[in-house]
């Protein structure tokens, strides 16, 4: 029986595109053309074409599938066992990449440790609103990449300062000062009282807390750039901080008055 390239393709599952793919390739043997310039096949094409039809479906680089058509039974079978391992290797990097997929879904635990989450999770508890939380997230995201180590120590911390009352009334408090415009008259009052929290706390408290962070300067200054570019009137408020001796946000300082 001879066959037309249509009828071939036809019998093997394939299109024809797919055959002349693999003649292009070397994988199949191009036919002499008859009288009229088209290609025949016979029965043994077809074997052939389903062969590499199959080991190419079963994830066989074409590169290897003209050695395995050649290959002894022994060969072939060490040939399958090797292809099974990079197969495997392969499932188990997809699963990995779905596992990210999903962490993408999940939103805060993308880049954050277990015990970063539940911190944001308490602020949304707090009552604090997600352009504060997404401020926070953003910031802790640097920490974790930056000191994944001290994570565990400094959501300590961060959660013990959300038992002290004050602590949750001034973070309420800056929940509603990151809407406010860059020229608010209100920034004066709330530096003044920024400041005087500062000076009521005890300075060897204060040193004793920036050594638990162990947080580099440039760190420090990247975290304090989350706080310029979210805060409309940050840089206003860091401004009078300085000018009255205190510099930073993340890392806040003692320094001599402008």
């Amino acid at each position: 029986m001879v066959l037309t390239i249509s009828q071939l393709a036809a019998y093997a599952g394939v299109t024809v595109r797919a055959v002349r793919h693999y003649h292009a390739k070397g994988l199949l043997a191009e036919p002499e053309r008859d009288h009229s310039g088209y290609r025949r096949y016979d029965a043994r094409a077809v074997v052939e074409l389903v062969k590499i039809r199959t080991l190419a479906e079963a994830g066989v680089p074409l590169a290897q599938v003209r050695e395995l058509l050649d290959a002894g039974e022994e060969e072939f079978s060490t040939a399958v066992a090797d292809i099974d391992r990079r197969l495997r290797a392969e499932i188990r990097l997809r699963q990995r990449h779905r596992e990210r997929i999903a962490q993408l879904a999940a939103g805060d635990s993308l880049a954050l440790p277990p015990e970063a989450v539940a911190y944001l999770d308490r602020l949304r508890e707090l009552g604090l609103p997600e352009l504060m939380i997404a401020g926070e997230r953003d910031a802790w995201i640097l920490v974790a990449a930056q000191l994944p180590e001290r994570m565990p120590l400094l959501m300590k911390l961060k959660r013990q300062q959300l038992d002290d009352p004050a602590i949750v009334t001034l973070y309420r408090d800056l929940a509603t000062v990151i809407e406010w415009d860059a020229d608010d008259p209100r920034v004066a009052a709330l530096g003044d009282r920024l400041i005087a929290s500062f000076e009521a706390a005890d300075t060897t408290e204060t040193e004793a807390e920036n050594r638990d962070w162990e947080i580099t300067d440039e760190l420090a200054e990247l975290l304090d750039s989350v706080f310029l570019e979210s805060v409309p009137i940050a840089r206003r408020l860091l401004k009078q901080l300085e000018e009255r001796g205190w510099r930073g946000w993340t890392k806040i300082e003692r320094i001599q008055p402008k």
